[in-house]
């Protein structure tokens, strides 16, 4: 749907109650100023802020711009409340933000849909714990993350029982449900997938992190990881990571955009990890990157996520 970014009004979504709040507003700062490049009128608001929640119930708004991340911003509640007020949105509906953001429930999508992610096993903070079960089943060396959060909060990656008992511990702080996921050793690489039923795969980025993996630091502080983009993989293998990352989006119902994370292994496997479906907009995250090398600039995508959102 072609619209006149002139005679558009753009409720700017950032901040939130989230974890991830501070970086909500990163990413509201980079996407208005693209936005606001393409000809956009933007009004910034904070769903932290009753006065801004009633600000978007009584505005006259021609769409919601979402730079929410973490929960009640990318997990299906504030979308709900914009399919209530009758308000558009972009990015995914109420459905499939609640199934991203539960990485265990997106994992069984995942296997039914024939992509390929880590062996794992959930746990709930009232559950008697087995480590040595744990173990058995997942291997010595595995990830603990919760099931639902994101930028990588609460993810540790832990070799034996004490480390993991910790890591399982510090990981409830985060959520009631913690996945425990097999370690797989490879290049990290994450593909943005744009569209609707017609979604395309943007060129994959290979993330280089300075530290152990691509953990909260390595993902927003200026030298944390270095991109490579498009990631230096032959072409069948190219290939194979983009038509997974498209899979993944439509067997979530993803809307828009969405971004999968996964690792290539040795022997040119690669795994799923997990699908975000408001990916960061800041002036280190992905998502421009992989616009900026498809050709794309930042202020074209996000007028292209305006005009998929109004097609819904």
């Amino acid at each position: 749907m072609k619209i006149t970014p002139a005679q558009t009004r753009v409720a700017l979504l950032a901040g939130g109650r989230s974890g991830e709040r501070q970086i909500s507003l990163m990413s509201g700062r980079g996407a208005k100023e693209a936005l606001v490049e393409a000809g956009f009128i933007v009004t910034e608001l904070d769903p932290a802020n009753k006065e801004d929640l009633k600000s978007l119930i009584d505005g006259d708004f021609d769409i919601a711009f979402l730079c929410l991340h973490g929960k009640y911003g990318e997990d299906g509640a504030m979308q709900g409340f914009l399919e209530v007020i009758g308000l558009p949105y972009i990015g995914s509906n109420v459905w499939s933000s609640a199934l991203a953001m539960d990485k265990a429930k997106t994992k069984v999508f995942y296997t039914q849909h024939g992509i390929l992610t880590p062996v794992s096993i959930t746990i709930n903070s009232s559950d008697d714990l087995n480590l040595d079960a744990i173990i058995d089943d997942i291997g010595e060396t595995c990830v603990v993350k919760p099931s639902k959060e994101g930028s990588t909060l609460g993810v540790f990656i832990v070799k034996g029982k004490n480390e993991l008992e910790k890591a399982i511990q510090d990981a409830f702080t985060f959520d009631d449900q913690v996945l425990i996921e097999s370690y797989i050793k490879g290049k990290e690489l994450t593909v943005a997938v744009v569209g609707n039923e017609d979604a395309r795969a943007l060129p994959i980025i290979e993330i280089i992190p300075t530290g152990d993996f691509y953990d909260f630091d390595s993902k927003y502080k200026p030298g944390g990881s270095s991109h490579v983009c498009p990631a230096e993989l032959d072409d069948e293998i190219t290939e194979t990571i983009k038509e997974s990352a498209i899979l993944a989006h439509h067997a979530l119902g993803c809307k828009g955009v969405s971004r999968t994370d996964f690792i290539l292994d040795e022997t040119g496997k690669a795994w799923a990890l997990e699908t975000n479906t408001l990916p960061g907009m800041t002036a280190t995250s992905l998502l421009p990157d992989a616009a900026r090398a498809s050709g794309q600039t930042f202020s074209e995508l996000c007028r292209e996520l305006i005009e998929l959102a109004l097609e819904k």
